[in-house]
């Protein structure tokens, strides 16, 4: 893409790269979801539609697209923004595991889906978070195998999507 626009389109790059840089200024992490976002809370979780008794852990902002595009879950999210990997250095603290802890406990929540990747760190990053959380007394599902082993969320057609949370269930040890 660099190549091309340096090559053919040099006034597109400019604003390319403006657009980026103003991105850098503007965007953050949600202080509740961890999603990005302009303001200090998003849209989603000002949102008096969602149901503040679900609580989503997704891996990807991409994910999170994802799981909107389905219009089958009314609830709030968590944005991990990555999932566990030990052998490239990523653990509890990079995916906020605390935060989410905070959010989850917050009293409002009652359930938490969990809808990381059916990938090998996905699943140990599902598997850490409902240990984490079974202490607190709160509902911890995943998200039904519909979704292909292996395959990634924003890969996934929306119908299968909305199946494999439709037909979530909860954790087993």
């Amino acid at each position: 893409m660099a190549f091309h626009l340096m090559q053919r389109d040099r006034n597109g790059a400019e604003k390319l790269a403006g657009a980026l840089s103003d991105a850098l200024q503007a965007v953050h992490h949600c202080v509740q979801c961890n999603n990005f976002t302009e303001s200090k809370i998003c849209e989603l979780c000002t949102s008096e539609r969602r149901d503040a008794r679900l609580l989503c852990v997704i891996e990807s902002p991409a994910d999170l697209l994802m799981m909107e595009q389905t219009h089958a879950y009314r609830g709030l999210y968590f944005v991990l923004m990555g999932r566990l990997s030990p052998l490239d250095g990523i653990g509890p603290q990079e995916i906020r595991l605390d935060r989410l802890l905070d959010r989850a406990s917050n009293g409002l929540t009652e359930e938490v889906i969990l809808a990381t990747n059916f990938t090998a760190e996905g699943e140990a990053t599902a598997h850490a978070i409902s240990e984490l959380l079974r202490p607190k007394g709160l509902k911890v599902t995943r998200i039904a195998r519909g979704v292909p082993v292996g395959g990634e969320l924003e890969y996934v057609d929306s119908g299968t999507l909305a199946q494999a949370l439709l037909e979530r269930r909860p954790v087993s040890r």
